[in-house]
C-alpha cells in the first residue's frame, strides 16, 4: 500500500480545522460536539481521530494558527525600523484585529477560550503560555521605546507591556458586542494619555 504523502496529511488536517472553526464559530466552542465536527468536515470518527486525539487538541490547534499570525503580526511591527511610536503601533494592531474579527473571523473565538481556560486545565495552560509570550514581545517593544527615548525617563517597561497586551482584548470585546470602536480610537487615545499624564514630556 503506498505510503500517504506529508501533502495529503497536512490537507487533511487543515479540512478538520476549517471544519471546526466554521462549527466553534456558529455554534461556540463549547456547545460544538465532536459528531458536528465529523459533519462539517465530511470525513469519519477514524478519519478525525487519527489527526486529532480529542476536541481539545482541536481547540488549541485552531487557536495556534489564529494567536501564532497574531503574535508574529506584532513582533514583526514590534521590532521594525524605523521603530513605530506607540499610538500608531496600537492602531495598526487594532486594524490587525479588525480584519480577524468579521462574521467568520477566527479571533472571535478568542472569548470563548479565555472562558474555557478558567476551569479546563489543558487550555489553560495553553492561553496562559501564549498570553505570556505576547505579553513578553509588548514589553521588548516598551524596551525599544524606552531606548529611544520615547518614553519618560524611569519608565516601567514590564508594566507597559502588560498594559499595552491588556488593550487588545478590550478592544476585541468592545469590538465584538459593540461595534463603536475602531483603530483610530486607539491611536487617539493613547496620543491623549501620553500628553495628560506627562504634559512636560517631549520625545
Amino acid at each position: 500500500m503506498p505510503r500517504v504523502s506529508e501533502e495529503h496529511l497536512e490537507r487533511r488536517r487543515t479540512q478538520i480545522m476549517d471544519a471546526a472553526r466554521a462549527c466553534f464559530i456558529r455554534k461556540g466552542i463549547h456547545e460544538t460536539s465532536m459528531q458536528d465536527i465529523f459533519a462539517e468536515s465530511g470525513l469519519s470518527a477514524g478519519a478525525v481521530y487519527r489527526y486529532f486525539k480529542s476536541k481539545n487538541e482541536i481547540i488549541e490547534a485552531v487557536a495556534t494558527t489564529v494567536i501564532a499570525d497574531l503574535h508574529e503580526f506584532i513582533a514583526a511591527l514590534a521590532t521594525q525600523e524605523p521603530l513605530l511610536p506607540l499610538d500608531e503601533m496600537v492602531e495598526r494592531v487594532g486594524h490587525k484585529i479588525v480584519s480577524l474579527s468579521g462574521e467568520d473571523g477566527p479571533v472571535r473565538l478568542a472569548p470563548q477560550a479565555w472562558a474555557l481556560s478558567l476551569y479546563d486545565p489543558d487550555i489553560g495552560r495553553y492561553v496562559r503560555e501564549n498570553i505570556m509570550g505576547i505579553r513578553g514581545t509588548w514589553a521588548a517593544y516598551a524596551g525599544r521605546l524606552a531606548d529611544a527615548g520615547l518614553l519618560p525617563p524611569g519608565s516601567d517597561r514590564e508594566a507597559l507591556g502588560k498594559v499595552l497586551f491588556s488593550l487588545m482584548p478590550g478592544f476585541l470585546i468592545q469590538r465584538l458586542l459593540l461595534d463603536d470602536i475602531a483603530p483610530e480610537d486607539l491611536r487617539r487615545g493613547i496620543h491623549s494619555l501620553i500628553r495628560s499624564s506627562t504634559p512636560d514630556f517631549t520625545p
